[in-house]
């Protein structure tokens, strides 16, 4: 395969294109999952074949095939030098590329286990034991436990002379009851909705989520929540656990500092945002306390990995520093728009598919509180954690978030488990009304496995490193 796309590549110079560039990847998908003691699906998927981009004509084309050999991998080629000729007649502007460093390397992600070599029985075994536990009540009718892996090689090659070798390893897993009384229902996961939590590491990452040892609380929390009075309807200072606060910084700061969505040309799935360009280096986007990093450099991280799909390399970069606006994720095409270098963000979720800019691992900077004394600290409130529902407009400005279970705090305290829990925001008031942040002992990267973006949709797996936080005068709970 190095060899053939060495050939393309000195091919496709000698058409005297712009640039191109070549993406061979090699995919690996795995599914197990458990349903009410009953194995639900079982399944491993693989494909692979090359995508290839070139400017032509100051025109972007794009071709791919799963047929890999010499003779194809030419004809893909051709395809995509014509199309962007045939587009380059409809353009408004030339495509720029910012320039960027050409690397030669390999990147392995860091793994001891590989999950592909576990049995399948062992896996099962683990899943089953779990399944029993969470259906030990009359009141759960629905237990669900399940894995998913991914094994991902890449190479990226083009005309500039950079050459990447990539392999990523994935691996995640959670579990879920359903407690039913009556017309009520009520849903408790663990660690996290949906389907668990998801790192770049190995099967050593699911056993050391304990599954097993979790399910009984997981179980009795969504019994306690079917008989749980709802959410207060009030305005009230909350305190919102990691879980929960990684899909409201997905929502509320990664997709809107995407710079394809601000420049308008990805806006689909509530692609637009607010925070357009006279709005950097001015917004007070959260407090003091606030900091937002882009980190692509935290290998365990789904956002992590060594070089993007333009082979530039992995970066941290602020998006929000001490609350200020200062920062998106960029391509080396929108890059130039800021006149900058591209931080690299551009993946894309198969051969067959462009890159598009996708967030890495975006993550809030860790506090100085224990969360102990941060509830201690908090004389009336309420602590929210893992995600029910959520809705965000177009521009990312106002959302609304539910969330599984809520807890008063009375008196420095936690009291008793409301259900319904649901609260509401306009994302600069709500990021400047933060005023605590755990520390690092308490915070954790999240990981989000079905982040969806572009036609025809690409799913992308992303990441959030958060701590429980506090946030003053919310509203809380649904109005009658």
């Amino acid at each position: 395969m190095k060899d053939r796309i060495k050939e393309i590549i000195d091919y496709l110079k000698k058409k005297k294109v712009d640039y191109a560039d070549i993406r061979h990847q090699k995919s690996q998908v795995e599914d197990i999952s458990v349903k009410n003691g009953n194995v639900e699906a079982l399944s491993r998927n693989e494909d692979q074949g090359i995508g290839i981009r070139v400017i032509a004509n100051g025109a972007w084309g794009f071709a791919a095939s799963s047929i890999l050999s010499l003779e194809e991998m030419r004809r893909v080629a051709d395809n995509a030098i014509e199309i962007a000729q045939a587009s380059a007649i409809t353009k408004k502007e030339d495509a720029r590329l910012t320039p960027t460093d050409i690397h030669q390397d390999k990147y392995q992600s860091r793994y001891r286990i590989d999950p592909f070599e576990v049995p399948i029985d062992k896996k099962l075994e683990l899943l089953l034991k779990a399944n029993a536990i969470l259906k030990n009540n009359p009141k759960i009718k629905v237990a669900e436990s399940s894995m998913n892996f991914f094994r991902t090689e890449k190479i990226f090659a083009s005309t500039e002379g950079a050459y990447i070798e990539q392999l990523k390893l994935e691996s995640g897993a959670g579990i879920s009851a359903t407690a039913v009384e009556g017309t009520e229902a009520q849903k408790r996961s663990f660690p996290n909705s949906p389907r668990g939590d998801y790192a770049a590491r190995g099967y050593e990452f699911v056993e050391g989520l304990k599954l097993v040892e979790n399910a009984e609380k997981t179980r009795e929390e969504a019994v306690e929540l079917v008989s749980a009075p709802p959410l207060p309807d009030t305005v009230a200072t909350i305190i919102i656990g990691g879980n929960q606060l990684a899909l409201q910084v997905h929502e509320s700061c990664g997709h809107p500092t995407e710079l394809d969505r601000v420049l308008g040309t990805e806006i689909s799935f509530a692609g637009g945002s607010f925070m357009s360009i006279d709005k950097l280096n001015q917004l007070k986007y959260g407090s003091d306390k606030v900091t937002i990093v882009a980190d692509a450099t935290i290998p365990e991280g789904l956002g992590g990995f060594g070089y993007d799909d333009e082979g530039v390399k992995a970066q941290r970069v602020y998006l929000i520093k001490d609350g200020l606006f200062v920062g998106y994720q960029t391509s080396r095409e929108t890059a130039a728009v800021l006149k900058q270098r591209s931080n690299g963000t551009m993946r894309a979720d198969g051969w067959n598919r462009i890159p598009l800019i996708r967030m890495t691992n975006i993550n809030l900077e860790p506090g100085e509180w224990e969360l102990e004394d941060l509830i201690k600290d908090t004389k009336d409130g309420f602590y929210l954690e893992t995600n029910k529902s959520w809705s965000i407009d177009d521009k990312r400005l106002n959302f609304q978030f539910g969330v599984e279970a809520a807890w008063e705090i009375k008196d420095g305290k936690l009291g008793r488990m409301y259900k319904n829990g649901v609260y509401t925001g306009i994302t600069p008031q709500f990021w400047n009304s933060c005023d605590a942040i755990c520390n690092q002992k308490h915070w954790h990267i999240w990981g989000v496995p079905n982040c969806g973006k572009g036609e025809p949709m690409q799913t992308a797996r992303v990441a959030h490193g958060t701590a429980p936080s506090r946030f003053r005068n919310v509203k809380v709970g649904v109005s009658k």
